[in-house]
C-alpha cells in the first residue's frame, strides 16, 4: 500500500479511547495509591488482552466480509436477543452514566454551572456530533480528544516522577496477600468495553477492507493499546508518587476531583488543572464513542433482524442509528432529575458483567469457523490460548460483579 506507518494508526485509537473512562482513572489511582508501582505488570498485561479481542474483532471483519454482529447471529438467535436486550437497558442507564461524568470534571473546572446542566450539554454535545453519520467529523473531534488525554495525564506523570525516587522497588511484578480479585479487576479494565465490538464499522468507514488490510490493523490495534498503557501507568505513577504511604483515599469519581486538588496543592494550581482536563477528555471520548460505536452495532441489529436490503456501509445512516443516538441522549435525562432506579441499575450492572465474556467466547467460536474464514486467517494455537485466558479472567470477573450485585 505505500503508505508511511503513521498514516495507518486510527480507527484502534478510537476503540481504545471510548474504553478508558472515569472507572479505569479511579482504578488505576488506586492501585497506585495502596500498592506503589507493584501493579505495573497487570496493566501491561490487561493491554495485551485487549490487543488480542481488537485484532480478533478486526480479523473478523476483513477476512470474513461479514460484521461482528452478522457473526453472532450465525451463532443462533440467543446471540441477537442477548444483545438486543443490552444495548435497549445498558444504552438508557450508561447515557446518564456517562454525560455525568463528563458534567463532574467540567463542573470542577467551571463550578457556576449546575452538575445536572452540565449533563444535558455533553448529551447534546455528543447527539450533534454523532447524529448525522458524518464520521470524518467524529473521527477528528476523537482525535483532538485523544491527543488532550494523552498530553494533560502523561504530561502529569511526568510532573511527579522526580518524587517516585524509592518507590521504584515496588514496581518489581508480586501479587500482595488478598489482591487476586483486584489485579484481575485491573487487567480486565485496561480499555475494555463495548464499544470494541464497533472496530469493524469504524475500519470500513476508513476504507480498510479485505485480506491485505491485517497487517495495518494489527499495527493500528497494537499502538492503540500501546498508548493505552502508557496512559494508565501515568496514572498508576500519579497515585504512587503523590499518595502512597499516605492515609489518603480515592474512592469513586468524586475522588478524581479531591486527586485533582491534592495535585494543585503539590505541585502548582496549573496541575489541578492539567489533571481535570485529562478526565474530563477521558470521559468525553468515551460518551461520543458509545454514542457513534454502539449505534452502528444497534443498526446492524435491526438491519439482521428486520432483513433489511442495506448496506453495512450504510448503516449510520439508517434510522435505526440515529434512533440509538436520540436513545442514548435524551431518555436518559430523566435520571438526571429522578436518580437511578435500584432494579435497573442492577440489571444494567449484570448486563454489563457479561458482556466482555461474551465477546470473547464468540470471537473463539467465530475466529475457528472453517466455514466463514480462509485457513490462513483462522486462530492459531497461541491466539486461541490468550482469548481462552481472556474468557477464563473475564468469567471471574463477571461472576464477582453478579454476586456483588445481588448480595
Amino acid at each position: 500500500m505505500g503508505k508511511p506507518k503513521w498514516t495507518m494508526i486510527g480507527p484502534g485509537l478510537i476503540v481504545a479511547a471510548t474504553g478508558v473512562g472515569a472507572g479505569d482513572l479511579v482504578a488505576a489511582l488506586v492501585a497506585g495509591t495502596n500498592y506503589g508501582l507493584v501493579f505495573m505488570w497487570a496493566i501491561i498485561v490487561g493491554a495485551v488482552f485487549k490487543f488480542v479481542l481488537n485484532e480478533g474483532v478486526g480479523r473478523w471483519h476483513l477476512l470474513s466480509g461479514k460484521t461482528i454482529f452478522e457473526g453472532w447471529q450465525s451463532m443462533g438467535k440467543w446471540a441477537s436477543i442477548y444483545f438486543g436486550v443490552y444495548a435497549i437497558i445498558w444504552g438508557f442507564v450508561y447515557g446518564a452514566a456517562g454525560t455525568s461524568s463528563c458534567a463532574l470534571a467540567m463542573s470542577a473546572m467551571i463550578p457556576s454551572i449546575p452538575l445536572w446542566a452540565w449533563a444535558v450539554i455533553h448529551g447534546v454535545a455528543g447527539f450533534a456530533i454523532t447524529w448525522s453519520g458524518r464520521f470524518q467529523l467524529f473521527e477528528r473531534v476523537m482525535n483532538v480528544l485523544v491527543g488532550l488525554m494523552f498530553i494533560t495525564v502523561v504530561g502529569s506523570a511526568l510532573l511527579v516522577l522526580p518524587q517516585l525516587d524509592d518507590l521504584w522497588k515496588t514496581a518489581v511484578p508480586d501479587l500482595p496477600k488478598g489482591s487476586l480479585l483486584y489485579a484481575l479487576g485491573l487487567i480486565g479494565g485496561v480499555g475494555g468495553s463495548i464499544t470494541m465490538a464497533s472496530y469493524g464499522y469504524w475500519l470500513q468507514e476508513n476504507g480498510w477492507k479485505g485480506r491485505s488490510y491485517v497487517s495495518p490493523m494489527r499495527y493500528d490495534s497494537a499502538i492503540a493499546y500501546i498508548v493505552t498503557a502508557i496512559f494508565t501507568l501515568s496514572l498508576l505513577v500519579l497515585g504512587a508518587a503523590l499518595l502512597y504511604g499516605t492515609d489518603t483515599t480515592i474512592s469513586g469519581e468524586q475522588g478524581l476531583v479531591s486527586f485533582a486538588t491534592i495535585m494543585g496543592n503539590e505541585l502548582n494550581p496549573a496541575a489541578r488543572w492539567l489533571f481535570l482536563l485529562g478526565f474530563w477528555s477521558a470521559s468525553f471520548t468515551s460518551v461520543i464513542g458509545v454514542w457513534n460505536g454502539v449505534s452502528y452495532l444497534f443498526a446492524d441489529f435491526v438491519r439482521n433482524v428486520r432483513k433489511k436490503p442495506v448496506g453495512a456501509e450504510s448503516l449510520n445512516r439508517t434510522k435505526a442509528f440515529r434512533f440509538y443516538v436520540f436513545w442514548l441522549t435524551f431518555p436518559p435525562m430523566l435520571l438526571h432529575f429522578i436518580g437511578k432506579p435500584v432494579g435497573l441499575i442492577i440489571v444494567y450492572g449484570a448486563l454489563g458483567a457479561l458482556f466482555m465474556p461474551f465477546l470473547a467466547v464468540t470471537l473463539l467460536y467465530l475466529l475457528n469457523s472453517k466455514k466463514a474464514l480462509p485457513n490462513e486467517g483462522r486462530n492459531h494455537w497461541l491466539s486461541n490460548a490468550l482469548l481462552a485466558l481472556c474468557l477464563a479472567l473475564f468469567a471471574v470477573l463477571s461472576i464477582n460483579e453478579l454476586i456483588r450485585l445481588f448480595a
